[in-house]
């Protein structure tokens, strides 16, 4: 069963379209598996293209506080610290969030 969420969640990912981040968005909640949030959390790392970029920008200044959360997580990943300090200042995330690695 988590293969094929995760197989779900790469694809999803890999589109990299604003449908395709809204569907892997809209699985974050309170409601989710352990395992949902690691996989989301893992392949959201495939999403490379520019417009998905753009889009999870989007979703780190935009969306609910646990989607601005797993944003945050995907550009320290990425190496892209100007903008999470940016959300910080903004107060759209806490400084534990925002200085973790």
């Amino acid at each position: 069963m988590a293969q094929g969420r995760l197989e779900y969640y790469i694809s999803l990912a890999n589109e990299g379209t604003r449908v395709s981040i809204k569907k892997i968005m809209n699985e974050l909640n309170r409601n989710m598996t352990l395992i949902d949030s690691k996989l989301i959390d893992f392949t959201l790392g495939n999403v490379i293209n520019e417009d998905g970029i753009e889009i999870m920008k989007e979703y780190l200044f935009k969306g609910t506080q646990i989607q601005r959360n797993y944003c945050t997580l995907y550009f320290i990943r990425r190496g892209e610290y100007l903008i999470v300090r940016k959300a910080y200042g903004e107060g759209l995330i806490d400084a534990k969030q925002a200085f973790s690695r």
